[in-house]
């Protein structure tokens, strides 16, 4: 037997894992509807036919891991433990700012609107006013919804501050913000769908500031994968476009596998009167501007979480 035929046979002979390892693409999202993109492509990868392992190939295996808010999915891209996530612009900004430009990249938007300011329905908040001394919630410290809430109490002359102030912003998960809004313990939650309509059709609440054409959520990469696997992350992104064009073409359709994997992550039936509640406040998109950054950038230096910015060029230029 010849050399090149022993060869043949023992490679035959190889598990096909020993033959050629599986990239492993790891991604972030969160449980929102505002992140439908994520959910469909975790939901279809649980279903074994997932979105975008078939667009990126046999030897791409996808693991995806859920966050209740961007910071905490921006110190995992910090530690190397994820290599891309859905995220709101707020943390994305603040890690790109707090790296110095060095670690995090915008690859392309994902969800507009779905973010709104809701009060109890009793009508003990009516205007900015009413809230001098009342509690208001929000998803975490220094997320977007955060941020939006701070620097828009202090357009409305209250002080604020992490720990006090003339109201008292109460970083919050989003599932207990449910529980303590129905239990009357909060005067307020700002935050983003599906949670916005439960707190309205759950617990009879009212909307008093929608942020409809607010940046809700967009596709962040680290540095690192663009550096080392820019091919991998180029197709990637054009899986996503791809997917958020379908989202737009077929609502329907999207709407029912958004409400399964919202079921099968949050362990409970997501009626589907929610997520039609959700989906009319909500814009998909793949496109976003450094220029809605920049409004981001002076709400954040204005409530104190940013003190030095830097040029944004580098946040969109889609290279390490």
């Amino acid at each position: 037997m010849t050399t090149k035929a022993s060869f043949a046979i023992l490679l035959a002979l190889l598990p096909v894992g020993a033959r050629a390892e599986k990239t492993v693409l790891r991604v972030g999202y969160f449980p929102n509807i505002t992140h439908a993109q994520g959910i469909i492509g975790s939901h279809s990868s649980r279903e074994g036919r997932g979105w975008f392992e078939q667009r990126l190939g046999p030897d791409v295996t996808i693991q995806w891991y859920s966050f209740n808010a961007g910071p905490s999915a921006m110190e995992s891209v910090f530690a190397g433990s994820i290599d891309l996530t859905y995220v709101g612009p707020n943390p994305a900004l603040n890690a790109y700012i707090r790296s110095r430009g060095e670690e995090i990249r915008v690859l392309a938007g994902a969800a507009e609107g779905g973010a709104a300011l809701v009060v109890p329905g009793d009508g003990r908040i009516r205007q900015p006013a009413n809230f001098r001394g009342r509690r208001l919630a929000t998803p975490q410290l220094g997320n977007t919804q955060d941020v939006a809430a701070r620097a828009w109490l202090k357009k409305h002359g209250f002080k604020i501050t992490q720990t006090g102030g003339d109201v008292l912003v109460v970083p919050t998960a989003n599932s207990d913000q449910l529980a303590l809004f129905q239990q009357g313990k909060l005067d307020g939650v700002w935050t983003i769908e599906p949670w916005v309509s439960r707190l309205e059709l759950e617990a009879g609440g009212r909307i008093l500031i929608d942020q409809s054409d607010a940046v809700t959520t967009l596709l962040a990469a680290s540095v690192k994968l663009l550096r080392t696997r820019p091919a991998l992350a180029e197709k990637f992104r054009a899986a996503h476009a791809e997917l958020t064009a379908w989202i737009n073409a077929r609502p329907d359709e999207a709407r029912v596998l958004v409400r399964a994997g919202l079921t099968a992550e949050m362990r409970r039936e997501m009626p589907n009167a929610i997520v039609t509640s959700a989906w009319r406040r909500l814009r998909f998109t793949d496109q976003v501007s450094q220029a809605q950054f920049e409004a981001l950038v002076r709400d954040a230096q204005d409530v104190g979480y940013l003190r030095d910015a830097i040029p944004l060029d580098r946040l969109f230029s889609g290279k390490p």
